[in-house]
């Protein structure tokens, strides 16, 4: 058995190892660990890793009273609103707002809590209708009517995507390059003074290095560190 541990320990040590040896500087690596087991998680952890994503919150819940305090826990799925109260409290980063009732649901909760939650917008990009996001144009709608500026709990950091699960790059890096386009109209109108706003959060285990070209800042990968979920 210790073995067995010992040589899925070096296994995941390796992977991370090489994909955050293929990150440019400044980008920083998501470990997906949804659906996999806690141990999985302290074996990543005990190789140095410290940013995890999940995507459920009774999951995420559950792991987190089994895992280090220290752990930088990511929301990367569909968030309901009735759900936002259990995580505020300590959630690093939402990646997936994906309506301006979520983001004040989140400022609602953030404040109960004296907190300010790093977000980000979903922009959907992809040709799946069951992708979640603002269309380019409703996310430049919905900060132009400007109702986030007086949402205090909440810090927007920047944008993330989804892209289409085909096998055409070109299609891929199309997408990713239509949300980079958002991040970038965004910045220049809203936040050029604002350091925080700086994350571009596409690329999974497929496609991040297509998302790496077209200006990711955060890579959400899972199945190419932990294997594929069972």
């Amino acid at each position: 058995m210790f073995t067995d541990m010992f040589q899925r320990m070096s296994s995941i040590q390796s992977r991370l190892d090489s994909i955050l040896s293929s990150l440019p500087q400044g980008t920083r690596l998501v470990a997906v660990s949804k659906y996999h087991p806690v141990e999985m998680i302290m074996e990543a952890y005990e190789a140095g890793h410290r940013i995890f994503g999940e995507s459920h919150v009774q999951e995420l819940q559950e792991k987190r009273s089994q895992l280090p305090a220290d752990i930088e826990w990511h929301f990367i799925g569909h968030l309901q609103t009735n759900k936002v109260k259990y995580i505020a409290p300590y959630i690093s980063m939402i990646h997936s707002v994906d309506t301006p009732h979520l983001l004040s649901e989140i400022n609602k909760q953030a404040l109960k809590c004296s907190r300010k939650i790093p977000c980000l917008l979903q922009i959907h990009v992809a040709q799946e209708e069951t992708k979640f996001g603002f269309t380019p144009q409703e996310c430049l709608d919905f900060m132009a009517e400007g109702s986030w500026r007086s949402m205090s709990g909440i810090q927007l950091c920047g944008v993330m995507c989804m892209a289409s699960n085909v096998d055409d790059d070109a299609q891929i890096a199309c997408e990713f390059e239509r949300a980079r386009e958002v991040f970038k109209t965004l910045k220049a109108q809203y936040f050029a003074q604002d350091d925080a706003f700086r994350e571009c959060s596409w690329g999974m285990s497929d496609d991040y290095p297509i998302a790496l070209q077209h200006g990711s800042t955060l890579i959400r990968v899972g199945s190419l560190i932990f294997g594929q979920r069972v």
